[in-house]
């Protein structure tokens, strides 16, 4: 099991989270993962990541599989102009590679937002650490372990 795997269970273990780790073959996009777990598009919860300009620190985004982050809209709410994030900054923050950064387990603490679009299933989807690891969660208990704040940024 690899370290960043290791990670996000023991966070989910610690939280007292149901531990349902699910290994598929492609989940590199969330079409992909949403038809290797059999759920709606917006169930899967998107990790994004971009660097804060001002502070030069990673700031997370957990938007539903359908949906974009508006960068104007994800500006505001950070209170700052966001750039792109690359991949050094990500796995400084968060301890994860592109493509499997999961939403809790992180290295360090990082500011989110949650798009309120997961509120309207019982379950949604997130990377588990790595491309081909998805684990199930409640919408409430990823804003309750990430501090996710529920916020506008989609476009």
């Amino acid at each position: 099991m690899s370290k960043s795997l290791k990670r996000v269970r023991a966070a989910l273990e610690a939280a007292g989270a149901p531990i349902d780790i699910r290994e598929v073959d492609k989940a590199r996009t969330a079409a992909e993962a949403a038809e290797a777990v059999g759920c709606h598009l917006d169930q899967i919860a998107k990790s994004i990541i971009f660097r804060a300009e001002d502070s030069d620190a990673a700031v997370l985004f957990l938007t539903a599989g359908g949906n974009r982050v508006d960068g104007d809209k994800a500006s505001a709410l950070a209170g700052e102009p966001l750039g792109k994030a690359d991949a050094t900054l990500i796995r400084a923050q968060t301890g994860f590679a592109i493509g499997g950064v999961s939403p809790v387990g992180h290295l360090n603490p990082i500011r989110a937002w949650l798009d309120p679009r997961f509120l309207d299933f019982d379950v949604v989807w997130a990377a588990a650490g790595t491309p081909r690891h998805l684990f199930p969660i409640a919408p409430d208990l990823l804003v309750r372990l990430t501090g996710a704040v529920q916020a506008d940024f989609v476009g």
